[in-house]
């Protein structure tokens, strides 16, 4: 709504506007305004973006962590999964 229609607006205009436009929509604030737009600057888009990244692990390092976690039970899957990751040598290669 920034560039909507004719001209450029304010932060302010734009907070009205889109109450104008959706008013059964919960009331938009300036500061999140702010932050749609400059998601959509950096990203090009204003989708959601998931804060988890999911680990991408290969069949060898599967592998490796659960016969390490076999060997030692005691040391938890989540250390011997980054000391594998880090180039460390897991308890398997001890």
């Amino acid at each position: 709504m920034i560039g909507y229609g004719d001209r450029a607006r304010t932060q302010c205009e734009v907070v009205r506007l889109f109450q104008e436009t959706h008013p059964d929509l919960p009331p938009l604030n300036q500061g999140t305004s702010s932050k749609i737009e400059a998601q959509y600057r950096e990203m090009g888009h204003v989708m959601k973006v998931s804060s988890k990244r999911q680990a991408v692990v290969d069949d060898d390092t599967k592998l490796n962590l659960l016969l390490a976690l076999e060997e030692n039970l005691i040391t938890p899957a989540r250390q011997l999964a980054r000391d594998n990751s880090n180039g460390k040598p897991s308890s398997l290669e001890r």
